[in-house]
């Protein structure tokens, strides 16, 4: 069976065991494939690269809504308007 490897850093589940940090460190903070008997078990990312898998994420969220509510009606509103709104609240 063949298996997608979406990392160009693999390690073992052994060798995560043995030293975690080090395995970690081997990635250069590249997404990081662990293997369990030579399948893919799961994947490690920098706290960074995993905020930017959120963002990503969320801006798809926001490109759909967009796409979504295009054509939909509008409404005029002043600037002024919805400062002083949002003061009262």
């Amino acid at each position: 069976m063949t298996f997608a490897m979406l990392a160009k850093v693999a390690a073992s589940v052994t060798d995560l065991k043995k030293d975690p940090m080090g395995t970690y460190r081997e990635s250069g903070g590249d997404p990081m494939v662990i293997l369990n008997r030579n399948e893919p078990a799961f994947y490690i990312l920098s706290p960074e690269r995993y905020e930017l898998l959120l963002e990503m994420i969320d801006d798809a969220e926001l490109a759909r809504l967009v796409k979504e509510r295009r054509g939909n009606p509008t409404i005029k509103v002043e600037i002024d308007e919805l400062i002083a709104t949002a003061e009262k609240n």
